[in-house]
C-alpha cells in the first residue's frame, strides 16, 4: 500500500480539483486502499475499486458516527447537523431514518414535474433575450435552491439566504472533518430553521416542515433539534448535488459535441442521460465512514478508528465497472452508479434529483440548443470544496 504525507497529498495540487480521475485511475491500479492526508492535516484511507466501495457503503463496520469507532476519545461537536442521519448508525440512523421516511411521501416528487418545469422555464424566459450567461449563477443554483424552498414552504424572498447558508455549510468541512469549523451563517441558519418551525406548530399546512413536525411512529415523533438539524442537511444535499451536477454535467456536455448533438436529436435519451451524467462528474466525490474495528481491503488492513474515504467517483470510473470509463456516453445510462450511495445511507433525495437534472438538462437543450462555452475549458474555475465537486462559474454564449 501506498502513502502520501501532507506535502506531497493530491487534494492539494492544483490539478486535483480541475481532474481528479488520472489521480484516482492510479491509485486504483497501483494501491486501491491508498493511505493520505487531506488539507487540514487529517489522515484518511482512500478506498477507490468499485467492488470495494460497494461492499465498504454496505458494510456495517464502516460507521459514520465517530464515537462508534474512537470510543475512548469522545467528540462531541455543537453543530446544525450532529443530530442527522449524515453522523448516525443503527439504532439512531434506523430510527431516524424511519421517521424522516414517513415524511417524504411520494406525492413531493410525483407533483413536482410540472412545477421544477415551470420553475426551469421561468429562469430561461430571464435571460433568454440576454445571449450570454453565467450558467451556475442564472440556473444551475437557483433551480434546486427555489424548489427545496418551495417543498420547505420557505417565502421566495428568502431563497438567497439558503444559497449563502448551503455554500458556507460546505465550506466548514463538515460533510469529511471530525472537527468541523462552524461560522455565523450556521447559527442564523438554525434561527431561521426554529422560527419556520415555531411557525408551523401554530399553523401547520400542506407541506414538508408540517409533515416532519407531526410524523410519529409508536409515540416516537423528532425532536426540535433533530428538525432543524434535518432540514439543514435537506438544504445542502438537496441544493449543493443537483446545482454541481447540472453545471459541470453541462460543461461535459459542451466538452462532448458528438454527445451533446445525440442528446439533442434524441431527447428521449436524456433520463438516461442523466444516469451517465452522474457517474461520470460525480457531484459527491466520495462519503465519510470511521472503521469500528479492524477491515481488510485487497489485502490491506485498515486500522480500527482509522478515517475512511470511500471514493464514490473512482468506483464509477472503474473498468471493471463500465468500459471505457473515461468516455461520456449519453446512450448508457446505466443506473448501478454509485452517486448517490447504497446501502442503509443511500440518499433520500435521489428521486427528486434525479427529476431536477431531467428537467434541467432538457430545457437548456430545448430552450437554448446553440449553447456553447464563452471560455475554455481550461479556464473554467473549479470550487475549492474536496467532498462536492463544482464549477463556481460557467460563462456561455448563445
Amino acid at each position: 500500500m501506498q502513502k502520501s504525507t501532507q506535502n506531497d497529498s493530491p487534494f492539494v495540487t492544483p490539478h486535483y480539483q480541475a481532474d481528479p480521475y488520472p489521480f484516482y485511475e492510479q491509485i486504483r491500479t497501483e494501491s486501491p486502499v491508498y493511505q493520505t492526508t487531506l488539507p487540514n492535516g487529517t489522515e484518511v484511507y482512500l478506498v477507490t475499486r468499485y467492488a470495494d466501495v460497494m461492499s465498504g457503503l454496505k458494510d456495517l463496520r464502516l460507521v459514520k458516527n465517530i464515537n462508534n469507532a474512537r470510543p475512548d476519545t469522545q467528540h462531541s461537536v455543537a453543530t446544525p447537523q450532529n443530530t442527522t442521519m449524515l453522523k448516525a448508525d443503527p439504532p439512531e440512523h434506523t430510527r431516524l431514518r424511519t421517521l424522516i421516511h414517513e415524511a417524504f411521501k411520494p406525492k413531493y416528487i410525483n407533483q413536482m414535474r410540472s412545477h421544477v418545469q415551470k420553475i426551469a422555464d421561468r429562469l430561461i424566459d430571464n435571460v433568454q433575450e440576454q445571449g450570454k450567461l453565467d450558467l451556475m449563477d442564472a440556473f444551475a443554483f437557483p433551480l434546486p435552491v427555489i424548489v427545496i424552498c418551495e417543498l420547505l414552504g420557505i417565502p421566495a424572498e428568502d431563497d438567497h439566504l439558503f444559497r449563502e447558508w448551503s455554500s458556507a455549510f460546505v465550506a466548514t468541512g463538515a460533510l469529511n472533518q471530525d472537527e468541523p469549523t462552524f461560522g455565523p451563517e450556521m447559527g442564523q441558519m438554525a434561527q431561521y430553521f426554529n422560527k419556520l418551525i415555531e411557525q408551523r406548530e401554530k399553523d401547520p399546512r400542506d407541506d414538508f416542515v408540517s409533515d416532519l413536525i407531526h410524523v410519529e411512529q409508536n409515540g416516537d415523533k423528532l425532536s426540535r433539534s433533530e428538525l432543524v438539524s434535518m432540514l439543514a442537511l435537506l438544504l445542502v444535499a438537496g441544493h449543493e448535488t443537483t446545482a454541481n451536477l447540472i453545471g459541470t454535467g453541462m460543461l461535459e456536455l459542451l466538452k462532448s459535441p458528438h454527445q451533446l448533438e445525440k442528446l439533442k436529436a434524441d431527447p428521449s435519451l436524456i433520463k438516461g442521460a442523466v444516469e451517465e451524467l452522474l457517474r461520470y462528474v460525480n457531484p459527491l466525490q466520495f462519503v465519510n465512514r470511521y472503521a469500528a474495528e479492524d477491515i481488510e481491503f485487497d489485502a490491506v488492513t485498515i486500522p480500527k478508528g482509522s478515517h475512511v474515504l470511500l471514493v464514490l467517483a473512482a468506483a464509477n470510473h472503474d473498468s471493471s465497472y463500465v468500459h471505457s470509463p473515461e468516455e461520456l456516453n449519453v446512450a448508457h445510462g446505466d443506473s448501478h452508479h454509485m452517486a448517490f450511495g447504497l446501502g442503509i445511507h443511500f440518499c433520500l433525495g435521489a428521486p427528486l434529483a434525479r427529476l431536477e437534472g431531467e428537467i434541467a438538462f432538457a430545457t437548456l437543450l430545448r430552450r437554448l440548443p446553440d449553447m456553447r462555452l464563452a471560455i475554455s475549458p481550461d479556464d473554467v474555475y473549479w470550487r475549492s470544496t474536496l467532498t462536492l465537486r463544482g464549477l463556481s462559474a460557467l460563462p456561455i454564449e448563445y
